[in-house]
């Protein structure tokens, strides 16, 4: 035995020691039931890793970003291993976590159904009480293929070692560009070969070390997802540290599932997506054309006081005009295909950009009249794919609020502080106040990014530092900028804790340069103007479907589509109802009186259901008195109210964005 030493990394703590040769990453945190791996050389490794000399080994703790993926990954085996025990005929996909989980993929005669799932999980629960041992064995392409030849799945996925699409689809928790290995699970007590499967690891050292988790759902997902190929059946699952945060987890779905925008758009009568328009393109009813008239009118509003000029532009054009933008090479496989006729290839339109560059273009530009900042409300069409269309929130025809803002390199900096201010406040009218920015980036190397690296850097600094004056936090998105700019994305958190994407500032040379565009400096020279692609809500209706799941359908009384409900106690009190809505009308305020058969306790849950902000009743007393009396939403009551400061009290409700 010869010593071997060893530095411990802990956040910025260095320790060194000094082991034998053969001790393990686990004898390294003995006692220590957080660590479930450890990272040597930036490399995650199982914990049955023997030290090295000179190793630095950092601990990775099961609640940490790559704890939670071992931890899911190795579910993922344990859910695979129990379908196979129970269908044995099933072919193994593939089985990467994702996030908030995991999923694998099988070739199965039958889809599952629910009372699989059950069968499955209990299978599982077995599974992980015998405290299997996930044991790590390294291979070659050769040995594979023979040990693994009824798996055809597996086989094509050692073929394909190392590949970046392959990655891409999660194979790459299967195979490596480095070792190929396989992980055995073998019985606690005797050491005996329980099941196996192709995979870089690494895991969690035992089954028993999986402390809750839930299979979800099942659903069919085709093979490296390519519709070209075979379709499997896929189960999801989630994998949590704890048995309490499972069960947080669990509730916090039930809540989403209860705010799901779909859901409450068909039981408020806001929106539908009738089977004969297709999928992804939604009408709006008259209650969602009301809310969305009030978020555009405040928009419109709050745009004309900053110096917005409105434009409006076709829902098609010439394909030359997405040819000279860059678009048509670069973003094809989004645009729907081209429309033939008087012998030339037309698109509908998929941005708005390219036809505001026309706008600018059709006349001389001064200096005097940057910055220029248009504006427009513009309907697109994206052609995205069936399995990702998504109600409101991933549609293929969707209302941009979209601005162009042309300015000079100079007045580039203060355009762009400004902007940004400019969208947080605004979405903070909205009720979205807990945010963080991503800035998108050009990767470096990858073709599809068009310009100089000169361009690029500058055009990235000035976001960085319009970023920082926000003090907000940023975070990188190193490879995700637009084919002609870096970006700054607002990611707002809703009421119950998820992450949105808002509204998106791009600064561009790419276009300007392409069409041409220019404006006479001050001494006379042309110039080229630079470019400002800003999107505030995304899209009209995907910021719909946002506000409606953030407050659960119950709009702050100025979006609400019914403001308040007159409720008689009686039918002869409507008549004096239906004179306090023709006054609160007058005023501008969406108010209605519920003069059906209904008795009034219906009529109140009707109020409830609907989620009115206010109900005004009426009785004799009331009426006698001049007077109503208000039942708010927490079902609380105020009683006597004159019907003047009754007025009073809805408009200043709506006038503060209460």
């Amino acid at each position: 035995m010869t010593d071997v030493r060893v530095i411990i990394q802990r956040d910025s703590e260095r320790e060194e020691r000094v082991v034998t040769t053969g001790t393990t990453a686990g004898a390294l945190f003995e006692g220590e039931r957080s660590v479930i791996a450890a990272r040597v050389a930036g490399q995650l490794k199982d914990l049955a890793y023997e030290i090295a000399e000179g190793d630095e080994v950092e601990p990775v703790e099961i609640s940490s970003p790559d704890g939670l993926d071992i931890l899911r990954h190795s579910t993922a085996h344990v859910m695979a291993q129990a379908v196979q025990e129970l269908f044995p005929e099933a072919k193994l996909g593939i089985g990467p976590p994702v996030r908030d989980g995991f999923y694998y993929d099988f070739d199965v005669a039958e889809p599952f159904t629910p009372d699989d799932l059950k069968l499955i999980e209990k299978k599982m629960q077995q599974i992980q009480k015998q405290g299997q041992r996930f044991s790590r064995r390294v291979t070659n392409d050769e040995d594979a293929r023979e040990e693994l030849a009824d798996e055809p799945y597996k086989l094509e996925l050692i073929g394909l070692k190392g590949s970046a699409a392959e990655a891409a689809e999660g194979a790459s928790a299967e195979v490596g560009a480095g070792e190929l290995t396989i992980y055995d699970n073998l019985d606690a007590k005797s050491g005996e070969l329980c099941w196996k499967d192709l995979c870089r690891g690494p895991h969690l050292p035992t089954t028993r070390a999986i402390p809750a988790f839930k299979l979800m759902r099942s659903a069919a997902a085709y093979w490296r997802g390519s519709e070209k190929n075979k379709q499997l059946q896929r189960i999801y699952g989630t994998a949590w540290p704890t048995k309490d945060e499972l069960k947080a987890y669990l509730e916090f779905l039930a809540e989403a599932e209860k705010r799901d925008h779909r859901k409450l758009g068909a039981e408020l009568d806001l929106f539908s997506i009738p089977e004969e328009l297709g999928s992804g393109l939604a009408v709006f009813h008259p209650k969602g054309g009301v809310v969305r008239k009030v978020m555009e009118d405040y928009a419109r509003r709050r745009h004309e006081e900053s110096g917005y000029e409105f434009v409006n532009t076709p829902h098609i054009s010439k394909e030359q005009l997405f040819e000279t933008s860059g678009h048509l090479p670069n973003y094809a496989e989004a645009m729907f295909p081209p429309l033939e006729f008087d012998g030339q290839n037309y698109r509908l339109k998929a941005m708005n950009c390219p036809m505001h560059n026309l706008i600018f273009k059709a006349r001389g530009r001064s200096y005097r009249e940057l910055p220029l900042r248009l504006f427009e409300f513009g309907t697109v069409y994206r052609y995205e794919k069936s399995g990702v269309v998504h109600g409101l929130t991933r549609a293929r025809g969707f209302t941009q609020d979209d601005s162009h803002i042309y300015c000079t390199k100079e007045q580039m900096a203060d355009e762009l502080d400004n902007l940004l201010t400019f969208v947080l406040n605004l979405l903070r009218d909205y009720g979205l106040n807990d945010f963080y920015l991503e800035l998108s980036t050009r990767e470096e190397g990858n073709s599809k990014f068009i310009g100089e690296p000169e361009e690029w850097e500058e055009a990235t600094q000035a976001l960085r530092e319009a970023a920082g004056k926000q003090g907000l936090e940023l975070v990188m998105d190193p490879g995700g900028a637009a084919y002609y700019g870096p970006k700054i994305s607002v990611q707002a958190k809703d009421a119950i804790g998820r992450t949105w994407q808002m509204s998106t500032l791009q600064v561009d040379f790419q276009q300007p340069k392409r069409f041409g565009l220019e404006y006479t400096a001050a001494d006379g020279s042309r110039q080229q103007p630079v470019m400002l692609h800003r999107a505030l809500f995304g899209s009209i209706e995907r910021f719909f479907a946002v506000l409606l799941e953030h407050y659960a359908g119950a709009f702050p009384a100025w979006l609400a589509p019914v403001q308040a409900v007159g409720i008689p106690i009686g039918d002869t009190h409507v008549p004096y109802l239906e004179e306090f809505a023709a006054e609160a009308k007058k005023k501008g305020l969406r108010i209605e009186v519920d003069s059906s058969s209904d008795r009034m306790q219906k009529k109140i849950r009707n109020a409830q259901k609907a989620k009115v902000p206010f109900m005004i009743i009426a009785g004799d007393e009331d009426v006698s008195a001049g007077a109503v009396s208000f039942r708010y939403r927490d079902g609380s009551q105020k009683n006597g109210v004159p019907q003047n400061e009754a007025v009073a009290e809805l408009l200043d409700a709506v006038e503060r964005r209460a």
